[in-house]
């Protein structure tokens, strides 16, 4: 199973992994840091997804992901402290506020095992 991580931060992107990789037999996981390095991901194809919405200090969010995911019916989870800044679109979408317990994280794990 494929799990791409979306985040800017790398001490919680190493969180997040560490998370998954307990919990997820066999995962393999896609850490990204923009939306381009998610795009690669997605290209080669992903099972499940944990993004942070906003990215770095450019105003970047990974919205056009998220739409994406949406599109393709790949499920996913939005990881943030920006939660409040989610279009209604985004609505039904699971999401995690940050800081996060690790098991607040993996209790959106199973949608994806």
């Amino acid at each position: 199973m494929k799990i791409l991580i979306l985040e800017d931060e790398p001490i919680i992107a190493i969180d997040l992994e560490d998370i998954v990789l307990s919990r997820v037999h066999e995962a393999e996981v896609l850490l990204a840091d923009s939306i381009e390095a998610a795009l690669s991901s997605l290209d080669g194809g992903i099972d499940f997804a944990l993004l942070d919405i906003a990215l770095g200090t450019s105003g970047e969010t990974s919205l056009p992901i998220a739409q994406r995911l949406l599109l393709e019916r790949v499920p996913f989870c939005f990881v943030s402290s920006s939660l409040g800044d989610l279009p209604a679109t985004f609505g039904s979408v699971p999401k995690v506020s940050k800081p996060f317990r690790p098991e607040e994280v993996a209790e959106m794990l199973p949608r994806a095992a």
